[in-house]
């Protein structure tokens, strides 16, 4: 890998600074990212943003509190001005701190990371990249009743560099790809959207531009223009208990919302109680809580090919790491950084991670997911009987303890003698979060799983936006209530 800039001298500026100012421990994160992002609409090119960003950010702990400080002007005066300022603040929190700030030990590498692309997005013109949109946009607007046709492309580069005054000093090399079609349709008072691969805007994954390939957006636009449309009329979803079977993308958001933050150490123990609020799954219930039914593993991997919470290294200089969360059903671990584990006495599972340079790292989702099953989906379907098949998410809505939730899909079907049959407008499910997770009696196998990418993960104040992943299959939920119910 050859990064884009070398940030040795910028490096060592703020680590001596640092050191020579009284602070126990300093790290900085230099970041230069460069990103695209394309998006069409009925036929014409709606956006198209080429941008750069770069800066650094200094954390630094002083009689035992946090210091941190960042800037975008990459000089050495600049550096000692920063470095000097973040001692200055860690000194002035350290005169109210109710604790101490310690960090769980890390062993320092020295290190260089690179995502895995066959195709760098970067390199594929912007005129191949409109061509790609515009046939799929082409494609849902030949269907009558479509009002609405979107097309997004986003892509970016990451060249990040991590040292400390513990001697870590990491170079790495980051991309993601992504892609979306929208078709809306318009008619008898009602509104209906599908979306492909995922809703959201898009997919994405730290891959190369063969992501993008492989989505075929204009192999699937008159698909799902034709789906948009035949909502329009398609009976309301019933309501009831019964039986129903999430497809992957809809469980990747379930776990996403149900799992992945009540999961995450910081909201366990109230730093996050002011925002997004805290957990149901307190210290107590570790290693013991039937979190969900035996057929529920997750692990948290930031090592997954191809996911988006996929890195070499957090952004402290910790490992990417395999780390079982739910072993058949039961909570055996918490998403940690190096703040957080040092409180239970452990090392950190490689999750402190910021959104930019300007911000600091807290605890965030690598690739959370589920491990496969061994159910085909059409067998699945043919053992489920009746119930209801729901597909790609719309709405979602859960309390600040991740306890009570309520989702809806742009999609359903009916699954009637183990078939799919008639097809549901504005599907909705509610329910409790272990009562839902015990109620799963059925994962697909692997044909049917797919690392889904979540590019707008929000937590902290200031906001930071975090890129995350989440594996999953199709899966069935027994008992869950369905619909509007009164």
């Amino acid at each position: 890998m050859q990064p884009a800039h070398t940030h040795q001298e910028i490096v060592d500026r703020v680590l001596d600074t640092a050191a020579a100012r009284g602070a126990m421990y300093a790290d900085i994160r230099v970041q230069d990212q460069v990103s695209q992002s394309i998006q069409t609409r009925n036929g014409v090119v709606d956006n198209l943003l080429n941008a750069k960003d770069r800066g650094f950010g200094v954390r630094v702990i002083v009689d035992g509190a946090w210091g941190f400080a960042s800037s975008s002007l990459l000089e050495t005066g600049e550096a000692d001005r920063i470095a000097a300022l973040a001692v200055e603040i860690a000194r002035a929190s350290a005169t109210v701190r109710s604790g101490t700030a310690t960090l769980a030990p890390e062993t320092p590498v020295v290190d260089r990371y690179e995502t895995p692309v066959a195709i760098d997005p970067f390199s594929v013109s912007v005129e191949q990249k409109l061509e790609l949109l515009m046939a799929a946009d082409t494609a849902m607007r030949a269907v009558r009743g479509v009002k609405v046709a979107l097309g997004s492309l986003y892509f970016q580069r990451d060249d990040k560099t991590f040292a400390s005054t513990e001697g870590a000093y990491i170079e790495q090399r980051l991309y993601e790809s992504g892609c979306g079609i929208n078709a809306v349709a318009v008619g008898g008072g009602e509104v209906q959207n599908r979306s492909y691969p995922n809703s959201g805007g898009r997919h994405q994954v730290t891959e190369g531009f063969e992501f993008v390939r492989r989505q075929d957006l204009p192999g699937n636009a008159g698909r799902v223009a034709e789906e948009a449309v035949a909502l329009l009329s398609a009976p309301q979803c019933p309501s009831g208990e019964m039986t129903v079977v999430l497809d992957g993308s809809q469980v990747a958001l379930q776990i996403h919302e149900s799992c992945g933050h009540p999961v995450e150490l910081d909201r366990v123990m109230g730093t996050e109680a002011a925002f997004a609020g805290t957990s149901f799954l307190t210290l107590d219930k570790l290693g013991s809580y039937q979190y969900g039914s035996e057929h529920v593993s997750i692990i948290a991997d930031g090592s997954l090919h191809g996911g988006l919470g996929t890195f070499g290294y957090d952004d402290e200089g910790v490992p990417a790491q395999r780390v079982p969360i739910i072993e058949n059903g039961v909570l055996v671990n918490y998403l940690t950084d190096r703040q957080s584990a040092a409180h239970l006495d452990q090392r950190s599972n490689g999750t402190g991670r910021a959104s930019s340079w300007g911000r600091i790292p807290l605890v965030r989702m690598t690739n959370l997911s589920i491990q496969p099953g061994t159910w085909r989906f059409e067998d699945l379907l043919a053992d489920t009987g009746d119930g209801l098949y729901m597909q790609t998410n719309r709405s979602w809505s859960i309390d600040d303890r991740r306890l009570n939730f309520q989702f809806g899909t742009e999609i359903a079907w009916e699954i009637k003698n183990g078939k799919l049959g008639t097809m549901y407008r504005n599907p909705t499910y509610t329910g409790i979060t272990p009562r839902f997770w015990n109620g799963c009696d059925a994962v697909c196998n692997e044909e049917s799983y797919v690392v889904w990418g979540t590019p707008n993960c929000g937590k902290g104040q200031p906001s930071q936006v975090a890129h995350v992943g989440h594996g999953a299959a199709p899966a069935r939920f027994r008992n869950v209530r369905v619909g509007v119910l009164r």
